[in-house]
């Protein structure tokens, strides 16, 4: 599946979500690039059926001014209302406040986190989303989460000795998909295998290859 990724951002380069997403192309996920901002439209959104979403809302590592407002939160939840899929991955939660549809859509959103530290992800058991996962620890910052939709679908939570956080969720809205992953901000977690997996499950979930047990 041809897939656009939106990365790039004032504390997560490029190549952090690059190096994250290479070990899995070729597992038939083809992807598409927009890190220039002025690269993406609505319009050529329409053209994938799934989208991950890894950048906060500034322009990039050297530009800290918003991208994205509620007219371009608004395009994004159209495009999910209308059948496809977003996959938002750590980053992509962040700052989005002026723009209230985008951080209904995702379900929650970034609230803040405390200096790196040992940050433990636990995988739900039994959960399809977590087939393959086991738990694990590594340097990471750990999202606090402000959560705005009761009724998601948690299947991976974080924990540190600041206390535990959501950290993977689904939701439906309209006719598509949604899928969140907070953990990520240093290269080593995305290459870690469980996280890996836990990649490779949201993507195939998010291009509707899963089993229903996994959807709200």
């Amino acid at each position: 599946m041809h897939t656009l990724v939106l990365c790039d951002d004032s504390a997560h380069p490029a190549s952090l979500t690059r190096g994250g997403l290479a070990p899995l192309a070729g597992n038939g996920y083809t992807f598409d690039w927009v890190e220039d901002p002025g690269d993406w439209s609505a319009e050529r959104m329409q053209r994938y059926q799934l989208v991950v979403f890894s950048k906060a809302n500034n322009r990039s590592t050297t530009d800290s001014t918003p991208w994205a407002a509620e007219r371009e939160g608004r395009a994004f939840a159209d495009y999910v209302a209308a059948g496809n899929s977003i996959l938002f991955l750590h980053s992509g939660t962040a700052l989005y406040d002026d723009s209230p549809s985008l951080s209904r859509l995702m379900g929650g959103t970034f609230a803040g986190h405390p200096p790196q530290c040992d940050v433990t992800v636990e995988p739900a058991a039994g959960h399809p989303l977590s087939a393959g996962c086991t738990p694990f620890t590594g340097r990471d910052e750990h999202y606090q989460m402000a959560m705005n939709d009761p009724h998601v679908n948690l299947f991976l939570h974080s924990s540190s000795e600041h206390g535990t956080q959501p950290a993977g969720w689904t939701r439906s809205h309209g006719k598509g998909r949604v899928c969140v992953l907070t953990p990520g901000h240093n290269l080593p977690i995305w290459l870690q295998p469980s996280y890996q997996r836990l990649l490779h499950n949201c993507l195939a979930w998010c291009a509707g290859n899963t089993g229903t047990g996994a959807t709200t």
